[in-house]
């Protein structure tokens, strides 16, 4: 009994510190790994397609503006870097709860790739895999500032989509697959987003159009400075017309992807942040958003996924050709040779040139096709007048090179010193070249008389008495002529000379002076 005594645990014996730690750890384990599962955020990606490094900063703070209160959330000290300068970009965005701010609902990080080059489609495989597919949203930006160029900006990035996916893996494609059918179904039951019971398993079906390009991504066309819709009326002249025009085709072509389309403005980014995060799937627990479509102001467009139909298409405006863009977008979107993924994933050669705008034969044989029909009623007011033929080398796109300002000044200073070197030798030629006197006063004599001709008589003030000029040296001229014809009488050695004959002849000198200067000598 003493042994088995010695061996057992009194119930009354205190712990030792051993199984206090035991305890402890027993305690502890399962708080904290619950905490830890209750921390780990759920991870979206958004890949930003198209844009400048200005709009695509421009359009990461519309993303973050609360459409409520039309204010972005506190930085808390650690606002995250952006790099979008070359090549690939990167950022990142914790979504925070409407209302109290505090809880992260999701961790946003976005890829901002502003080339459609195929030689960058390397850079973004790496992303997209089966463990991010679902997770991911493709959006691509326009700019308002040149609306003549959407549909090719959209068929260039459509085209590298369709390359990447056909390059990935047979697992995400798989996964691209399952995400179609996701897509496809997502909203679309008869009960609305209310939830009615009745209704609720009740699917619509497809209509003409709707998802006959799938790309297994959600897609987002985000039409950025949509305050410059006025600038075009304003100054272009643009009319309702070309607004709807726009609007119609580019709700045709989106369509046949299940994208969605929103316009945004600086000062007014609209729903933009709840239609990001009902696509991804990002919703607070606190506040449900719900999306409202607009598509009659045409500064504050929205069309949700799974909203649009070729019916409310045609509403808007009679005469548009839905059957026709739709059929032509299908061709557009065909990527070329130089662009079809070869076994690795790259483009075949030829893909930088397409990427500096030159087009291919392919292209260049084919006509009427969904982007000529829409750039031919939307003209491009910067390239009128074609110079492009004869620049066709050029690849930043300038049309007219200009000069360099060292190499044109330069020029110029020889120019100038090749005329200041005319002027001296034809100043020194006049200097040696004497002309005699009286060809110089008959040279003046013509001079005067023409002048006389355009300012009339000279006339000066005399004694209070405006006498002519011209009609007192005639009157003295006369006198004289008159005294030359009467008869001489005979004069003596001692004779003195006539003073009246002189007085006139210094009359007439005087007179003629003052015809022969001209305008100058006028006294009023």
């Amino acid at each position: 009994m003493a042994n088995s005594y010695r061996n057992s645990n009194p119930p009354n014996r205190r712990p030792n510190s051993k199984d206090k730690d035991e305890e402890r750890e027993e305690i502890w384990k399962p708080m904290l790994d619950s905490i830890s599962s209750g921390k780990r955020l759920p991870e979206k990606s958004l890949l930003v397609l198209g844009g400048t490094s200005v709009t695509q900063r421009e359009f990461l703070e519309s993303v973050s503006t609360d459409p409520t209160s039309n204010r972005r959330p506190p930085d808390r000290g650690r606002k995250p870097p952006i790099a979008n300068q070359f090549a690939l970009g990167y950022t990142y965005q914790d979504v925070l709860d409407t209302d109290h701010e505090v809880d992260t609902l999701a961790r946003l990080s976005l890829y901002l790739l502003a080339n459609p080059s195929p030689s960058f489609t390397p850079l973004i495989k790496p992303y997209l895999n089966p463990r991010t597919l679902p997770h991911t949203l493709v959006v691509i930006l326009l700019d308002w500032n040149h609306p003549w160029l959407w549909i090719r900006q959209l068929r260039d990035w459509i085209r590298v989509l369709r390359s990447l996916i056909l390059s990935l893996d047979d697992a995400s494609k798989e996964v691209l697959e399952e995400n179609i059918t996701t897509l496809q179904d997502k909203g679309r039951n008869m009960g609305g987003g209310e939830g009615n019971s009745a209704l609720e398993n009740v699917k619509v079906p497809l209509g003409p159009g709707e998802w006959d390009e799938p790309l297994g991504i959600p897609l987002c066309v985000v039409c950025q400075n949509a305050d410059k819709i006025e600038t075009l009326e304003r100054e272009r002249g643009w009319k309702e017309e070309e607004f709807d025009f726009i609007l119609q085709y580019l709700r045709t072509i989106l369509l046949k992807h299940g994208s969605s389309l929103v316009y945004t403005m600086p000062t007014a980014p609209g729903s933009l942040q709840t239609l990001i995060h009902s696509t991804l799937g990002i919703k607070s627990s606190l506040k449900q958003k719900q999306l409202k479509h607009n598509v009659t102001d045409r500064d504050r467009v929205l069309v949700p996924p799974n909203w649009d139909s070729w019916a409310k298409i045609r509403i808007l405006r009679e005469g548009f050709d839905v059957e026709g863009v739709s059929e032509k977008w299908s061709v557009d979107i065909d990527p070329p040779r130089h662009m079809r993924p070869t076994a690795n994933g790259q483009a075949t050669a030829g893909a930088e040139e397409h990427a500096n705008g030159q087009s291919s034969p392919e292209e260049e044989e084919e006509g009427g096709t969904a982007t000529s029909i829409y750039e031919d009623t939307i003209r491009n007011p910067e390239s009128e007048f074609k110079l492009t033929t004869l620049h066709s080398k050029q690849a930043n796109g300038l049309e007219v090179t200009s000069q360099d300002p060292q190499e044109f000044l330069n020029e110029q200073v020889a120019i100038l010193e090749t005329l200041r070197r005319e002027d001296e030798q034809e100043a020194k030629a006049k200097a040696s070249r004497k002309e005699p006197e009286p060809a110089y006063r008959a040279r003046t004599e013509d001079v005067s008389g023409v002048v006389e001709e355009h300012i009339g008589p000279v006339q000066f003030n005399m004694g209070g008495i405006q006498v002519n000029a011209d009609e007192m040296v005639k009157r003295l001229q006369d006198r004289e002529a008159g005294r030359a014809n009467e008869p001489e009488a005979p004069s003596s050695p001692s004779a003195n000379p006539d003073p009246n004959k002189m007085d006139n002849e210094k009359l007439m000198s005087f007179f003629s002076g003052l015809i022969s200067k001209g305008p100058t000598s006028t006294t009023k």
